[in-house]
């Protein structure tokens, strides 16, 4: 079967389940299949240079041959509004010497600038003229996209491949259906400002090779021109991943798609975007295809927006909220200070795939990029809205305020969504929602949402609905379960606490914990009653856990007997009244104090240590560690580095 049999055959196999709204491909793809007017903006002219045999050349208009006559949108803001007058998007503009009168009183006209204009040394730029409440949304959906399909599919309709081509159709039709978007298929739009379409193009080879090598480009494109009998065993040998003769260009579409709605928002185009494209890309490493993954196509609309708008998008935040771990994306920016990587995901201790430890907390960046990644993982599945709303107050948005991203690009597995059987959690539209209205906050509301997993068809429809209804501006629905459950929480501390290394804003140095507040009551107990005084511990090497831990009876270097008390902190138990159900008073038990009496009436003389239950490293922040081997080998060195110190200082 060559190559144009297996376009009609898959054509044919999957007319009725893709909707009547799908055309057949012919030839090689051509972009009559979009169903769609598009317009599309390069950047201006610079130099007469060109970057992959492209021109830069000044904006051009690319409309679909059926709608010729349809002229270029212009958009337009209010006479006297931020002294400027209508502009077209991607008019090249220079700064001007005006006062600021003279920018109110010309504030209507239109400025067309020369290349004569130019200061000497700048090179024109492109700049959003409307202010952003005046934008439009931007979609990006081609059907081209969903001619990746199995070759050999099953035979029950019921063990389609998770990966199906109909995920991306559903969540297009929802939007229409909802009113969102104009196609003459389903309902007219219900909203003032509907959707804009946002036209998605084939990636070049060097916008590819940006994140992946050129063998793994090569491998990839090879696939266009193997048999199918070659393919089907080329997809037995890789991992989670099927091929056929139109996977090449699918894959090249899904990330042209996500770089030209990142481009699109940039640029200021429009406001925010959602891309729905597919095959998905966070699990594509730079030399292998992974996880249903070909291309990382959000790392390389990353760095082609970080290319293309050096300026205007210095810094990037990713945030991966896929159930699984974005390990591409990782390996993309590990070492890229400028690009901050927050994923939320079941881990599993590493048995969850992708499996193995590249998911775990500790993994936080490598070089420059040290502390620029960040790792939330679930420790099992069921988590649900509590907890990731939990994660994003505790961790995401004071990291990724600190940050101070120029973008945002969520990374959106709807696979954690309520009824999906793989992701197996229970997060709800309504907690997307929340959690992209959170990001909308960040980078002036440039916000890009270009979906990855997510395979209940259902759930990931109602799922994107509900954020692309967010970034239309409509408020979130109310989440009533707000409280997360124990392992989420303390996955979410214990992540938090390791990242206060790298992020001053996840340290609490205003609160006192329980067991320094405990300590300090016994300090000023036993100075009261036994006349102690404190003993400053001035070593590097000893840990800051020892502050204010170590008291003295006055005569401790008196020509007396003195005993030294190593011990635990105190214990003490909580009681509840079970008529409200609030904690009454806790009760302290200090099994020290009958020797200590015993001891000050003998004479003798006394050093009390308190040992706490964790320590920290002489350069943290905190004193809490979770790893239990680690501490408790740790507990040992420093309890033996803390008795030579005072023998030295001290005793001898």
């Amino acid at each position: 079967m060559d190559k144009s049999d297996f376009q009609k055959t898959a054509w044919d196999t999957h007319y009725e389940t893709f909707g009547s709204g799908a055309r057949p491909p012919t030839g090689e793809l051509d972009k009559s299949a979009t169903d769609a007017v598009f317009v599309s903006s390069q950047r201006p002219e610079s130099n007469g240079s060109t970057i992959d045999g492209r021109s830069l050349a000044a904006p051009t208009t690319q409309v679909h041959p059926q709608s010729q006559q349809k002229e270029r949108p212009r958009h337009f803001l209010p006479d006297n509004a931020h002294g400027v007058g209508p502009y077209e998007i991607g008019q090249p503009i220079a700064k001007r010497k005006l006062d600021m009168d003279n920018q109110m009183e010309s504030a209507a006209a239109p400025v067309s600038p020369s290349e004569d204009e130019l200061l000497e040394g700048e090179v024109a730029w492109t700049v959003p003229i409307a202010h952003p409440k005046l934008l439009a949304t931007g979609l990006c959906y081609d059907i081209r996209m969903r001619y990746h399909s199995e070759l050999d599919p099953p035979k029950q309709r019921l063990d389609f491949h998770p990966e199906d081509p109909r995920r991306i159709y559903h969540i297009y039709r929802a939007l229409c259906q909802a009113g969102l978007y104009k196609d003459p298929q389903f309902n007219v739009p219900t909203i003032e400002r509907p959707l804009e379409r946002i036209q998605a193009r084939k990636a070049t080879a060097s916008e590819i090779c940006l994140v992946h090598t050129a063998n793994h480009y090569n491998f990839v494109a090879s696939t266009a021109a193997m048999t199918n009998e070659s393919l089907i065993h080329l997809e037995r040998m890789h991992d989670s991943i099927y091929f056929n003769p139109l996977t090449f260009s699918s894959a090249l579409l899904s990330a042209g798609g996500a770089i030209e709605t990142c481009k699109a928002v940039v640029s200021g185009r429009v406001k925010n975007a959602i891309a729905v494209i597919r095959p998905p890309g966070h699990h594509a490493e730079c030399n292998r295809p992974m996880g249903f993954c070909l291309f990382d196509n959000v790392s390389i609309a990353a760095k082609v927006c970080q290319a293309d708008y050096p300026e205007a998008c210095r810094k990037v935040l990713i945030l991966d909220w896929d159930v699984h771990h974005g390990n591409g994306i990782q390996q993309a920016f590990e070492q890229d200070p400028n690009v901050l990587y927050i994923s939320i995901h079941v881990h599993d201790d590493g048995n969850f795939y992708p499996l193995g430890p590249y998911g775990d907390h500790m993994h936080c960046g490598a070089a420059a990029g040290l502390g620029k990644n960040i790792n939330i993982p679930w420790p099992t599945k069921g988590m649900g809205d509590s907890d990731y709303l939990y994660a994003f107050q505790q961790v995401v948005m004071p990291v990724a305020y600190d940050f101070n991203p120029d973008m945002v690009i969520i990374a959106a597995g709807f696979d954690a969504a309520v009824g999906d059987q793989l992701g197996g959690c229970f997060v709800t539209p309504t907690c997307y929602a929340h959690m992209a209205h959170m990001l909308m906050s960040l980078a002036n509301g440039k916000l890009i949402v270009c979906l990855e997993g997510g395979y209940n068809l259902d759930s990931i429809s109602k799922s994107a609905l509900a954020v692309t209804r967010t970034l239309l501006g409509e408020p979130p629905d109310r989440i009533e379960k707000t409280r997360p459950t124990k392992s989420g929480a303390a996955t979410v501390d214990m992540v938090r606490v390791y990242q206060r290394r790298f992020w001053p804003c996840l340290a609490s140095d205003s609160k006192t914990s329980t067991k320094d507040a405990l300590r300090a009551y016994q300090k000023q107990q036993l100075c009261d009653e036994f006349d102690m005084m404190e003993l400053s511990v001035f070593r590097e090497r000893i840990s800051k856990s020892f502050k204010h831990q170590v008291l003295a009876t006055i005569n401790y270097a008196d020509a007396v007997p003195l005993i030294i008390f190593f011990h635990d902190p105190y214990h003490h138990q909580t009681g509840q009244d079970p008529t409200v159900g609030r904690l009454t008073d806790a009760e302290l038990y200090d099994t020290l104090t009958w020797y200590r009496e015993w001891a000050i009436k003998a004479g003798f003389a006394i050093i009390d240590v308190n040992f706490p239950n964790h320590i920290a490293n002489a350069d943290d922040i905190d004193e809490l560690n979770y790893e239990k081997d680690y501490e408790h080998a740790k507990r040992i060195a420093e309890r033996n580095e803390l008795a030579i110190y005072l023998w030295e200082n001290y005793i001898e």
